[in-house]
């Protein structure tokens, strides 16, 4: 017999509509169904889609909302058929809360190209009709297969950002089979690109950060970076034509797509991580010269997160983050978007 855990009223942070400033508000939990985890959210990252869903950048904002997929807490209940979890486990949720779990993506563990249409972890519509809300909020309620494990060995506030950042940049790697003999490289050292490197590296590959700032070098190099070059000196990409097996581009902005293409190996790929607001262009002969491939990743499935999660723990691999209040979160979003931070700020709902 289930015992019944009732909905609950919970504190959050929402924006009434697009581009408002962030006020405390309360939202609704749903009650534990038998296979829910109840979590207790203890941090949650900022990424930059948070800020695009918020500015409504992508025309698809559904309004007030709550936003952040970057979620580390504590488990507080679990429903009654629910075995992987229990009370006080360490857990995480990224981006995704269902899916139908029956096509041939979902059971080969690639949620996130679910035919039906995965449910984002916010300003989504749930298979019940019901709108998501994330976690800038005090508790979340969630099926129990979209639940992760956070290793004893990473921090929790440290843990929050590998959610979405650091599935992000690991999945790609992964897919791309960088490792020993393979030359990849960087573009942005930000949220994404300062894991990117971490993971690279750690995965045995040769790695160059490419950035726009002259000024994060010495950080690059203690990330693992071998190589690190500006990208507004056009040198750089007539000195390293020809030289990579893989680009990660981790920037939110629209780059010159022929410049990086021309620094690509024969075969060479080149991934888009950042999601610009306008559409990017290149020229045929950019991928002529060398069959090289342009393509983009789209987070990864839930037992590749956890994957992700057990190597960060392993190899020491930790988001470098600034802790910020709840009543900070509009400033931060302000820095984001001015490319002041380092690297990844964190809300601590302690504070909410």
């Amino acid at each position: 017999m289930c015992e019944h855990h009732q909905s609950m009223t919970v504190r959050a942070l929402s924006v009434p509509n697009a581009k408002a400033p962030f006020e405390p508000t309360t939202i609704e939990r749903r009650e534990l169904r038998p296979d829910d985890v109840l979590i207790d959210i203890q941090y949650c990252g900022i990424c930059h889609s948070d800020i695009h869903n918020a500015h409504n950048d992508f025309g698809r904002g559904v309004f007030p909302m709550v936003p952040g997929h970057e979620i580390a807490g504590v488990v507080a209940a679990v429903g009654c058929e629910v075995t992987k979890f229990a009370v006080g486990d360490r857990v995480g949720v990224g981006c995704f809360v269902d899916s139908c779990g029956e096509c041939d993506f979902c059971r080969s563990g690639e949620e996130q190209f679910c035919r039906k249409g995965v449910v984002v972890v916010f300003n989504s519509t749930g298979y019940d009709g019901e709108l998501t809300y994330g976690g800038y909020s005090q508790k979340i309620v969630v099926k129990d297969k979209f639940v992760v494990r956070i290793p004893d060995g990473l921090e929790m506030n440290v843990a929050s950002p590998l959610l979405c950042a650091g599935i992000t940049t690991y999945s790609p790697l992964k897919h791309w089979n960088a490792g020993p003999g393979k030359k990849v490289a960087v573009l942005g050292m930000g949220g994404l690109g300062h894991l990117a490197v971490q993971f690279a590296h750690k995965m045995g590959a040769e790695v160059t950060i490419l950035s726009h700032s002259p000024n994060k070098k010495s950080e690059a190099h203690g990330f693992g970076a071998s190589h690190y070059y500006v990208t507004t000196d056009l040198a750089t990409f007539t000195e390293l034509a020809g030289q990579y097996d893989l680009i990660l581009n981790t920037v939110s902005a629209n780059f010159n797509v022929d410049a990086l293409l021309s620094i690509l190996k024969v075969d060479g790929a080149l991934v888009h991580l950042g999601l610009p607001n306008k559409p990017e262009q290149y020229n045929v002969f950019s991928l002529f010269a060398g069959r090289r491939i342009i393509t983009a990743s789209n987070v990864g499935g839930i037992r590749e997160t956890q994957e992700m999660l057990d190597f960060s723990a392993e190899n020491g691999i930790t988001p470098m983050i600034e802790v910020i209040r709840a009543d900070q979160v509009d400033e931060a979003y302000e820095r984001v978007m001015n490319s002041d931070v380092r690297y990844r700020f964190v809300i601590d709902m302690a504070t909410l």
